[in-house]
C-alpha cells in the first residue's frame, strides 16, 4: 500500500468516525416513534426496518445521488453537481427527512472545508450553500466530501449506508432496544444488503432514481408531533 493508498483508508476512517461532527447522531430514522408505539420490539425487526430503509429508499434514491454526484465531481462538472442537489432535494417530500439530511450536509461540508482548503468543487458548493445556490443535501455533500478526500465512489457508498446503518443501532443502543452483542450481529447481518446495493446503483443515471417506504414516511411525519423524545428525527 503507497501512501496516496494510506491517505485515502484514513480519509475513509476520519468520515466514518462517530466522532465526526455531522449530527447524525441526534436522528433516528423514525426508530423512536416505531419503539415508542411498540412496533419494532427486537433485533429481528430492527433488521427488517434497516433492510427496507437501504432498499426502498437510501439505494436507489441517495446512493443514486451520491454516485453521479462524485461523477461530477470528478469531472469537474460543477452544474451538474448543483443539478443533482436540487433533483435529490426535490424528492426529499417529507420535511422531517429533508431537513434532517440538509443540516447534516451543510454541517459535513464546513467541517471538511476547515482541513481540506485546496479542492475547488468543494469550495464551489460551499459558496453555493452560502449563496442559497445549493442545498447542502446530505448525499450530495458526502460525494463532494469524499472526492475532496480522494475517496473511492463504491466505498464512498459503502460508507454512507454502513454510517446509515450504525445509526440505527446506535439509536437502538441508546432506547433500550438492543444490547451491543446483537447491535454487532444486526451490523454483520446487513453487510450482504450493503453489498448488493452498492454493485446495483452505482453507475444508475440521475434519472433513474427512485423510492418508496410509505410507513417510514409517516414514522418520520409522527415523530415530529411527539410531545417527548430523544432524536431530532
Amino acid at each position: 500500500m503507497n501512501i496516496d493508498e494510506m491517505e485515502q483508508e484514513l480519509g475513509v476512517m476520519q468520515l466514518s468516525d462517530s466522532f465526526f461532527p455531522t449530527g447524525i447522531f441526534a436522528t433516528s430514522n423514525g426508530l423512536e416513534f416505531f419503539f415508542t408505539e411498540k412496533k419494532i420490539q427486537g433485533m429481528t425487526d430492527l433488521i427488517e426496518m434497516i433492510r427496507i430503509n437501504i432498499i426502498q429508499q437510501i439505494g436507489p434514491s441517495d446512493c443514486v445521488a451520491l454516485a453521479n454526484a462524485f461523477d461530477s465531481a470528478s469531472k469537474h462538472d460543477f452544474y451538474k453537481v448543483v443539478e443533482t442537489d436540487s433533483i435529490v432535494f426535490a424528492t426529499k417530500s417529507i420535511k422531517e427527512i429533508r431537513d434532517a439530511s440538509v443540516r447534516s450536509g451543510v454541517q459535513l461540508i464546513k467541517c471538511v472545508s476547515e482541513f481540506v482548503k485546496d479542492d475547488k468543487i468543494l469550495n464551489q458548493y460551499k459558496n453555493n450553500i452560502i449563496k442559497n445556490k445549493a442545498h447542502g443535501i446530505f448525499p450530495v455533500a458526502f460525494a463532494i466530501s469524499c472526492n475532496a478526500l480522494k475517496i473511492k465512489k463504491e466505498k464512498s457508498m459503502m460508507m454512507l449506508l454502513y454510517g446509515f446503518t450504525v445509526g440505527v443501532v446506535g439509536a437502538a443502543l441508546r432506547l433500550g432496544l438492543i444490547q451491543h452483542f446483537e447491535g454487532q450481529k444486526i451490523i454483520h447481518s446487513i453487510k450482504p444488503i450493503i453489498s448488493q446495493t452498492i454493485k446495483e446503483y452505482s453507475n444508475k443515471s440521475l434519472f433513474e432514481m427512485w423510492q418508496f417506504a410509505p410507513q417510514v414516511d409517516i414514522a418520520q411525519m409522527l415523530h415530529e408531533k411527539m410531545d417527548s423524545k430523544m432524536f431530532i428525527t
